[in-house]
């Protein structure tokens, strides 16, 4: 579980909670459901206007990573493509096929099937780049589906707080209807603010980031897969891997 977006979202709930209290006014207060339904309801419409279905079902999937990184570690994927290459030097290209059949990473599987067909490994690298270029885009999606919503979100809270002003404009002549109108109005500018900037912003940017990692992993393994498929020293591999790690 990663840490660090438990921390944010604990501090930045917390701090508009904890300022509420300081400032003397009551937790019950900026709980409007009215509110709620307004900003999460009308940011949800217009992110489902903006994107194919698929595209939001795969965004609420992909959500996840936020809180939970991918697994794999670039240490150990290190170590398996220098087993792989310290094999392929002792045994030839034709020994890395049971691993090609056992490896459940589908990019990297593609790509040592590809090494033990004997493919050029020009033609290695551009096949798996467009494998990864095709990868970066459907993971782009991902991100600008929240990206998106964290635009729409402030905006949907004023629409939020001019409908409770009006509201409050209705019932001037009642002043008990007065407070809870005011009260949406505010709130609702509150809750679309939230929900841009503690969450869907911050989760897009964060998706991005794991988008990095995985395409900067990904980038290694083609570059070891090439080097295994030149024949190269396992030693000089691992060196050359490792500098993606700095």
């Amino acid at each position: 579980m990663d840490l660090a977006t438990i921390i944010g979202l604990f501090l930045g709930f917390g701090a508009v909670v904890g300022g509420q209290v300081l400032e003397g006014g009551h937790v019950s207060a900026i709980i409007q459901p009215t509110a709620a339904l307004i900003v999460l309801g009308g940011t949800m419409g217009a992110t489902f206007v903006s994107f194919p279905l698929g595209n939001i079902l795969q965004a609420l999937k992909d959500s996840h990573k936020a809180l939970f990184p991918p697994k794999d570690d670039p240490e150990a994927v290190i170590k398996t493509i220098i087993g792989y290459a310290a094999k392929a030097r002792k045994n030839g290209l034709i020994s890395l096929e049971q691993d090609a059949q056992s490896v459940k990473d589908s990019f990297t599987k593609k790509g040592i099937s590809l090494v033990v067909d004997g493919i050029d490994p020009q033609k290695l690298r551009e096949t798996l780049e467009i494998e990864l270029g095709s990868f970066e885009e459907h993971s782009k999606a991902s991100a600008e589906v929240f990206e998106s919503a964290g635009g729409y979100a402030p905006t949907i809270g004023i629409i939020g707080a001019v409908l409770g002003l009006i509201h409050v404009m209705e019932n001037l002549s009642d002043p008990s209807k007065l407070g809870s109108g005011i009260a949406v109005a505010f709130v609702a500018t509150i809750y679309g603010l939230m929900t841009a900037n503690i969450i869907c912003l911050p989760l897009s940017i964060k998706l991005k980031v794991r988008i990095k990692q995985e395409l900067l992993q990904k980038e290694m393994i083609i570059e070891g897969l090439i080097a295994i498929q030149n024949g190269e020293n396992p030693h000089f591999i691992e060196q050359k891997l490792r500098a993606y790690l700095h």
